[in-house]
């Protein structure tokens, strides 16, 4: 019990911290501070780019969502009153951007199809750190697996998509979550647990329809 009285006021203060750092720097951005802006970019272009990544599933959509996403904070910093957090904020911009590429997709480009599409142009879901004791079956385990989830994440349906990927990918709380997305703690949890559920079942049928992997050992010369 005192451990987890313990932990739960470390959380607290560092909530306390960021909220803060948030208002500083939101103070900052609204006063034009140079600095400020590149503090900004470091803090969030990343994280922003990977949550439009996963929502979207198209690199160069992610992109243009990204200059979307900051022109508009740049914009409307001073509509932030630290209410939530920094990423909270921005990061509800971001799927509403997410909703309004994805729109324009089904509208305009549709009836494009892609053929060729680099395969390092987007990040992994998980960052996979290089080792090199790891042997060429583990990588190409590991690829092969991250190749899938990304395919299962572009079927399920966008509503659930996002939901798991704010929690499961985002790391975000389910109110953080419940705040960005505009509904209840119920309907978050509801959204999870069926986009967790679809997801699972979208790679239940991957597995059952791809041929076994096999490695072919390369002859001694």
């Amino acid at each position: 019990m005192a451990t987890s009285i313990l932990e739960l006021k470390a959380e607290q203060a560092a909530d306390e911290v960021a909220g803060s750092q948030d208002v500083r720097l939101a103070e900052s951005l609204r006063a034009g501070f140079g600095p400020a802006y590149e503090e900004l970019i470091g803090r969030f272009q990343q994280p922003v780019y990977t949550l439009a990544l996963r929502l979207l599933g198209d690199p160069s959509e992610a992109a243009d969502v990204v200059q979307g996403v900051f022109l508009k904070v740049f914009r409307n910093i001073g509509s932030f009153r630290g209410q939530s957090s920094l990423k909270t904020w921005i990061y509800r911009i971001t799927v509403n951007e997410a909703h309004n590429a994805r729109r324009w997709f089904f509208r305009h480009r549709r009836g494009e199809v892609e053929l060729d599409r680099e395969a390092d142009s987007a990040r992994d879901w998980k960052e996979i750190i290089p080792d090199s004791g790891r042997s060429p079956f583990d990588v190409t385990f590991d690829h092969e697996q991250h190749v899938m989830i990304e395919a299962a994440l572009e079927r399920i349906n966008p509503i659930f998509r996002e939901a798991v990927v704010l929690r499961d990918i985002a790391d975000l709380s389910y109110e953080e979550i419940a705040e960005i997305l505009g509904v209840s703690l119920g309907t978050v949890k509801s959204r999870i647990l069926r986009g967790r559920e679809a997801l699972r079942e979208e790679l239940a049928g991957s597995l059952r329809s791809r041929p076994p992997l096999r490695l072919v050992p390369k002859t001694a010369e």
